[in-house]
């Protein structure tokens, strides 16, 4: 056994190519791990300023400098920014404020509902099996409640979070775009000289990562702009929030669909009661979602890794228990490093094991 191990050890990491890749992803994974809460505000600068060198990139191909494009990018995107926090988010704190307060009106019609089925339907729904069902579900929207009442009470850290958000992360962003060169050429000194496998890996991940953050953030921006002018049209409570709701949903594939359907469907039911609108609402909604999953996915990610949706679950629940939201919205990219990882482990075990079996004919 313990030859066994040492044979397959010595096989895949006889290149130095591989040790350095290897040191790579574990000292650069133990950082985020261990350090991720303190280098917040750096990984999102990081990410933010990722999706904007795009952007960059097509101005300086166009004609302009560095400098001149990172500007004009920043400034849109920071106009963008504060024109979302000044007229979106009001709107969103208002409508949360109001839903936390009708939890309990809501509670009372799904009881209602649950009476009413089991008038319906005595053989199949027992009165005990309502009460506890409702007392479920009156205990969850308490915690609900409960949890956003404790997480208000720190108003003053969450003051000083987004201040540091505020004004840190813009900064970084645009030192970011502006030094890209300077800041890739102080980072490429610190490698070893054996890095072709990190370049290899580097090289297949770029586009792919960069397809995955463009097209994710379009697609959210897409479907909570489409999914808020639909529950406008049937005039729904809290469209606003229930759309930024939907629109997020998308960052958790085929799971966040399906969540965030209960909290639309429980405020139409609160509304409309068991009425046709209802009905039209419900089938609105899942045409939105057909579309996006058979229509909105495919054109922005024509360039994604494809990986099978069994990868993509476990990749969302492993990273998102270890990063939170943003292990959730990076989980796909993630999934394809370590896909990109394994591809180059493999062609690097085949490309040695050519060579020694070379070696051996010479030697023969």
């Amino acid at each position: 056994m313990l030859d066994y191990l040492k044979n397959w050890f010595q096989r895949r990491f006889s290149d130095p190519n591989t040790v350095t890749l290897t040191l790579l992803l574990v000292i650069g994974f133990a950082v985020i791990i261990f350090w991720g809460s303190i280098l917040a505000p750096v990984l999102v600068a990081v990410a933010l300023a990722y999706l904007l060198e795009w952007p960059v990139s097509i101005l300086e191909k166009v004609g302009f400098n560095r400098l001149p494009a990172s500007l004009l990018v920043f400034a849109l995107f920071m106009t963008f920014f504060i024109l979302l926090i000044v007229f979106l988010v009001p709107v969103v704190w208002q409508q949360s404020t109001a839903l936390l307060r009708e939890l309990p009106l809501i509670a009372e019609a799904w009881q209602d509902l649950m009476e009413k089925a089991q008038e319906y339907a005595p053989a199949f729904i027992e009165q005990s099996q309502v009460e506890e069902f409702t007392q479920r579900i009156n205990t969850r929207l308490l915690e609900i409640g409960q949890g956003i009442l404790d997480k208000s009470l720190g108003t003053l850290f969450v003051v000083a979070t987004l201040l540091v958000y505020l004004i840190i992360v813009p900064l970084m962003v645009f030192f970011m775009l502006k030094d890209k060169r300077e800041l890739l050429g102080h980072f490429s000194r610190v490698l070893p000289e054996q890095r072709r496998l990190i370049q290899q890996v580097g090289s297949e991940m770029n586009t792919q990562i960069m397809n995955y953050i463009r097209g994710k953030s379009l697609e959210i921006v897409i479907v909570s702009g489409v999914t808020f002018v639909v529950f406008t049209m049937f005039d729904l409570r809290f469209s606003a929030l229930l759309a930024i709701l939907v629109g997020f949903s998308v960052l958790v594939p085929y799971i966040g669909a399906a969540v965030v359907t209960v909290p639309v469907a429980l405020v139409g039911l609160f509304q409309f009661g068991m009425a046709p609108t209802l009905a039209w609402l419900m089938i609105a909604y899942m045409v939105i979602q057909a579309l996006d999953g058979n229509v909105l996915v495919p054109l922005l990610f024509s360039e994604a890794v494809s990986l099978h949706p069994v990868y993509i679950i476990a990749a969302v629940l492993v990273f998102g228990a270890i990063w939170g939201f943003w292990g959730v919205f990076f989980a796909i990219p993630l999934a394809s490093l370590v896909k990109a990882v394994l591809t180059a482990f493999s062609s690097q075990l085949h490309h040695v094991e050519h060579a020694m079996k070379i070696e051996a004919k010479e030697q023969d």
